[in-house]
């Protein structure tokens, strides 16, 4: 892969603000995923205008949440001081205008996504799990295209590597263990590996949507997203040199997350079916 250019985009006149390629990904990765929740939603005959009503929604809780979950986070290499800097001035912790959207953690975003469109659907008096299944449609795509925003940024990198596809990248944004590799060394674009598996969840939810409908119950799509996205998660994780360790055990917290949330959407699913009902009661 090419070096990528600077991160910022542009600079708007006048006002002078720097407008960074991040963040211009992750606004377009949210729009491509409301249009396809769009569609989704015009093929489930109800009106469209909620998809973009509720974005609004979507996006200010959506954003908050990922701050948060930045925010108590420790990636391996990160400062110490600075998620003391947040407690201590919290306005840091929704000041995009300082330095675009970098510092986002997409469980976050998941978790805030989901109270809004809970607020949302309550207050329009509809069904929270069809919602949820409409927005899950899109939601990898989104991702797919958001995660651009880290190549931008030279930032999710995996080990060194010398498979054609590494990534070159610059000494000012290599972690401390790599600083001392030669300039040419190139790593494992580790958020190209995860905007696949994005892409490829994508087609996946669209053909089960598509060809095995009859056979799914409101919130079944949302359900395989949760499964669908924490497995892609667990094995990008294997290529995150700064990944966030739960405390001694050695493993990822991303990881352990991922984890949780497979097992209780499986389960869920295998309730909401019967299939557990039917293994329980031949147990009996």
């Amino acid at each position: 892969m090419p070096l990528p250019p600077d991160p910022v985009a542009f600079t708007i006149p006048l006002i002078d603000r720097e407008v960074f390629w991040y963040g211009l990904m992750v606004t377009l990765g949210t729009l491509a995923g409301a249009w396809i929740a769009d569609r989704e939603a015009r093929r489930r005959g109800h009106n469209p205008d909620h998809v973009w009503n509720a974005l609004i929604v979507l996006m200010i809780l959506g954003l908050l949440g990922a701050r948060l979950y930045h925010v108590i986070s420790q990636p391996a290499g990160a400062d110490p001081n600075l998620r003391n800097e947040y407690f201590q001035d919290p306005i840091k912790i929704i000041a995009f205008w300082d330095g675009g959207l970098r510092g986002l953690g997409i469980f976050g975003a998941i978790v805030g996504g989901l109270l809004g469109l809970w607020l949302y659907t309550k207050w329009q008096k509809l069904s929270f799990a069809e919602w949820c299944d409409i927005a899950a449609v899109g939601l990898p795509l989104g991702q797919a295209i958001g995660r651009w925003g880290n190549w931008f940024n030279q930032e999710l990198y995996g080990q060194p590597t010398k498979l054609p596809w590494g990534t070159p990248i610059e000494s000012l944004y290599r972690l401390p263990q790599y600083a001392g590799l030669p300039e040419e060394t190139r790593f494992h674009p580790t958020f190209l590996y995860e905007s696949l598996g994005n892409l490829l969840l994508f087609f996946v939810l669209s053909y089960i949507v598509v060809n095995w409908g009859r056979f799914l119950r409101k919130g079944d799509i949302a359900l395989l997203y949760l499964i669908g996205y924490p497995l892609v998660r667990f094995f990008a994780e294997m290529q995150r040199p700064d990944a966030w360790i739960a405390g001694g055990t050695g493993i990822p917290t991303a990881q352990l997350i991922s984890l949780v949330m497979m097992a209780a959407a499986a389960l869920w699913i295998l309730w909401r079916h019967g299939s557990l009902q039917r293994l329980a009661g031949g147990r009996a």
